[in-house]
């Protein structure tokens, strides 16, 4: 996966906002949550690396609830933070309702390929192009948010929030995978050419299941949904996990303005 033009500009973010010069404990450990996180993301090239990064993102906004107890961290707390907040919970509930929309399509996936349901079949593809849209919508305002969120002077709120946004943007773009081939059904006939072809010679996991479809490989998808279905309910569940966690940033942020 190609890596987010957001890393390059958060990377050398600038702490003019009146940091001291002197590291705080709870700064420290922001740091080093937000260093582990952004060497993950290269990484970003799986389901399970995918959770490992969104479990490297809860944990740097676990380590703002100490940040935001520090004076001069709470003075450069505004509108704009809860605003910001508020933007990403809603990117973040849009994400994990797409991510549990793919993970009914994959399992009614499953259940058809068991019973040999051509219908069912032929329903998930119908839903996976629009899953698809869906996808591709949601991306372009990640990306709208990701100008908004790499500005030039950046707090630390303002690199977790762009840590997010990328981590949300790898997700998507993962799941969305290359553009599926027209098919008039998934057990249709395919060309003696396409037989030879290895599903197993595409990383990515999406790919695989339309590539099993066309190769009629009924076996090996079966395995393969499997497989992806525990995947994909940690990604969910780490989703959730994320979306408690800025409720609660998004509370302090909120306490803070009001006191």
């Amino acid at each position: 996966m190609a890596p987010s033009p957001l890393r390059s500009k958060s990377l050398n973010h600038g702490r003019s906002l009146s940091f001291p010069s002197s590291s705080h404990p709870a700064i420290t450990h922001f740091d080093e949550n937000l260093s582990i996180l952004r060497s993950s993301e290269d990484a970003c090239s799986s389901l399970s690396s995918i959770n490992r990064t969104a479990n490297g993102l809860r944990n740097l906004y676990e380590s703002i609830d100490d940040l935001l107890l520090l004076p001069h961290i709470q003075q450069i707390v505004s509108e704009e933070c809860v605003d910001d907040y508020i933007s990403l919970l809603d990117a973040c509930s849009s994400v994990k309702d797409l991510i549990s929309l793919v993970k009914e399509d994959l399992r009614g996936l499953l259940s058809s390929v068991r019973r040999k349901d051509v219908r069912g079949i032929n329903g998930y593809l119908a839903s996976r192009k629009k899953s698809k849209k869906m996808i591709q919508k949601c991306l372009k305002k990640l990306r709208r948010s990701s100008a908004s969120a790499s500005s030039e002077n950046v707090s630390m709120l303002k690199d977790a929030e762009s840590a997010a946004i990328s981590l949300l943007e790898s997700l998507l773009t993962y799941t969305l995978g290359t553009k599926m081939q027209e098919t008039k059904s998934s057990w249709s006939l395919v060309s003696k050419l396409m037989q030879s072809k290895k599903a197993s010679d595409d990383e990515n996991e999406f790919n695989k299941v339309e590539s099993f479809l066309q190769l009629n490989q009924e076996n090996e998808l079966v395995n393969h949904l499997k497989a992806m279905d525990s995947s994909i309910q940690v990604v969910e569940e780490e989703l959730e996990s994320i979306f408690r966690q800025l409720i609660k940033t998004r509370v302090s942020l909120l306490n803070i303005l009001n006191h």
